[in-house]
């Protein structure tokens, strides 16, 4: 079991370092006054998913999910 629990404190361990620099890569949320104005619903705002920004977001959750649930995991004595 040992084994096992340092495989998975490296994938752990390599899935906070995806995620850290997933987060340092993706570009702010701030919108400004472009939602007053009705500028928020442009062309690139809507095909966002398959731009590298939603590309990176998508990779980011993914990520997120698997660090979560590998620490859930670790915590469990077994």
């Amino acid at each position: 079991m040992t084994v096992l629990r340092y495989i998975l404190t490296s994938i752990f361990a390599l899935c906070g370092l995806v995620l850290i620099f997933t987060v340092i890569l993706q570009e702010g949320k701030s919108a400004g006054l472009g939602t007053i104005g009705g500028m928020a619903d442009s062309y690139w705002e809507k095909n966002k998913a398959r731009s590298t920004e939603g590309k990176i977001e998508r990779i980011t959750k993914y990520v997120a999910i698997g660090f979560f649930v590998l620490a859930f995991i670790l915590t469990i004595n077994f």
